[in-house]
């Protein structure tokens, strides 16, 4: 978004449509290729996936600048492109990973994957920033991060082992049925990925959709302005906002694995509980800065930022193993019904977003403007947290005994 705003001269609410070109594809085909994971192997889709934002990175800079109407197009066209690669990578991942370990480790293995990328993330932002600071060119980290998506598919292509299929029933436990689960689950033979397998997890997993989709509407909000707020309200270079990222995300690398530990002692619905709470209240602290001059700096925004971290690993590991565990059978679907679900509520979030950054400063002032991605974000994930508590309600004594 950095770069379409400051090297093409696009505006917030163009780059919000832009981004949502990439989260509706993403969300409308992560479902089928769930599904698709689940009946060819998700190796496939995590070798092809990153191979295609390879090219629609390069592609991107190739583009003529000032071009109207047919460059906002084209930078739609590969946005699209993008979702469909992000699209094969994520539940096929999630898969692989919640197949290759035992039910025990799940909720583990899936915070070891939110660490690995926590860990990107955390380096990424630094090293890009720092990286189009000394070369003076916006498009710098686009082409490491074109580099770095060839590597990930090289990796998969040489370092991950084919895997036959695992569709097949025969070797699975019986599928669970507990909160959030309307029915009893009985393994079936897969059908052909599209809308049918989606509506079969509306069916089955109407809750944790819900929930899905409410909470990350409000991760939509400031997902597509949060670097120009920084660069724009606080006068941030881009390394500048890169520290700032930095110390956070490391943080939240390291304390990973014993947040994950807790979350499974405490019970994952507790874990969901607590983890949105926490997330609640980092926002509050900094939308905050739109209303007291005290919480107008940087400080404020990384102070904020350590409950949402906290309970942005509390809550992912726990909610992504209790999906993967609901029906081995269709584990891949189940994964991706709720990522799509995610993807939809962030893309009624993020144009929002991005409109209220831009068209409310006339009206009320620049601050007021800029802050108001973050107000929408507080009121979407307190809905969510509320909405966990009866939705996601936390399992009895009783049933959590063992039988004799």
């Amino acid at each position: 978004p950095r770069w379409i705003a400051e090297g093409r001269g696009l505006g917030e609410s163009v780059i919000g449509w832009i981004v949502v070109a990439f989260l509706l594809s993403e969300a409308v085909l992560k479902s089928p290729m769930g599904t698709l994971a689940d009946r060819i192997g998700p190796r496939k889709l995590m070798l092809i996936g990153p191979l295609i934002t390879v090219f629609t990175s390069v592609l991107t800079i190739l583009i003529p600048i000032n071009w109207g109407p047919a460059e906002v197009a084209l930078l739609i066209l590969l946005r699209i492109g993008d979702g469909i690669g992000a699209a094969m990578l994520w539940p096929a991942l999630f898969s692989r990973m919640g197949h290759v370990v035992n039910d025990e480790d799940r909720q583990g293995a899936m915070s070891l994957l939110n660490l690995c990328y926590l860990c990107g993330i955390a380096f990424a932002l630094p090293i890009g920033g720092i990286l189009n600071d000394l070369t003076g060119h916006k498009y710098a980290s686009l082409l490491l991060a074109t580099l770095l998506f060839a590597a990930v598919s090289l990796t998969v292509w040489l370092g991950i082992p084919s895997e036959e299929p695992h569709g097949d029933t025969s070797h699975v436990p019986e599928a669970k049925v507990g909160p959030g689960i309307e029915q009893a689950i009985e393994p079936t033979p897969h059908e052909a990925p599209g809308l049918g397998e989606f509506l079969r997890s509306v069916r089955e997993i109407p809750t944790y959709l819900i929930l899905a989709a409410v909470t990350f509407m409000g991760i939509g909000f400031p997902m597509v302005i949060v670097k120009n707020f920084a660069l724009q309200e606080f006068g941030l270079s881009e390394s500048a906002f890169g520290g700032l990222v930095l110390p956070g995300a490391l943080g939240m690398a390291i304390f990973s694995a014993p947040l994950t530990r807790y979350g499974e002692s405490i019970g994952r619905a507790k874990a969901v509980h607590t983890g949105l709470l926490l997330c609640a209240a980092g926002l509050a602290i900094v939308a905050l800065g739109a209303l007291l001059p005290l919480f107008h700096s940087p400080w404020a925004l990384a102070l904020g930022g350590i409950p949402i971290g906290i309970g942005f690993l509390l809550t992912i590991p726990a909610w992504t193993a209790s999906v993967s565990d609901i029906d081995p059978s269709r584990r891949g679907s189940n994964v991706g019904a709720v990522m799509t679900a995610q993807g939809l509520g962030a893309i009624v979030g993020a144009p929002i977003g991005a409109a209220l950054y831009e068209k409310l400063r006339p009206i009320a002032g620049d601050t007021i403007a800029h802050y108001s991605p973050f107000f929408g974000c507080f009121a979407c994930v307190t809905a969510g947290w509320l909405l966990s508590l009866k939705l996601l309600p936390n399992p009895s004594p009783e049933k959590s005994l063992p039988s004799s």
